[in-house]
């Protein structure tokens, strides 16, 4: 399937995310931290970003800008236990906005639907 990179300060998240998306044929590298993120993403590779927006040490938000301004076409879900952000005009960035949830049907569709989108417009590039 596809190379996930998730970004959760949250270890039993990452763990729970990690083992869910893996059962559904991801290659899922994690990184608590915002710190040299875009450096990881180089390094990863990844075909999507699971970001948290709230992390001990960054904001997840500006996080997004970053990513945004150097790899502008890799998918990114933000994923918060807070919905109050989507109303964030930085959010507008992300291609999908999920709430954090033990039922992950909602992120692995939003996975799934930025993976077909990315998938189809580099195709038809």
């Amino acid at each position: 399937m596809a190379r996930i990179l998730l970004v959760d300060d949250e270890q039993y998240i990452r763990r729970l995310y990690t083992e869910e998306l893996s059962e559904e044929g991801h290659e899922v590298f994690t990184v608590a931290s915002g710190h040299n993120l875009l450096k990881r993403i180089d390094s990863f590779q990844p075909e999507a970003v699971v970001l948290d927006i709230k992390l001990v040490d960054y904001d997840g938000l500006e996080l997004l800008q970053d990513i945004r301004n150097q790899h502008y076409d890799l998918p990114v879900i933000l994923c918060t236990a807070y919905d109050t952000y989507k109303e964030d005009p930085k959010s507008i960035a992300a291609d999908y906005y999920v709430v954090k949830s033990f039922d992950l049907s909602e992120l692995k569709m939003a996975i799934q639907r930025a993976l077909e989108a990315h998938t189809s417009v580099r195709l038809s590039v």
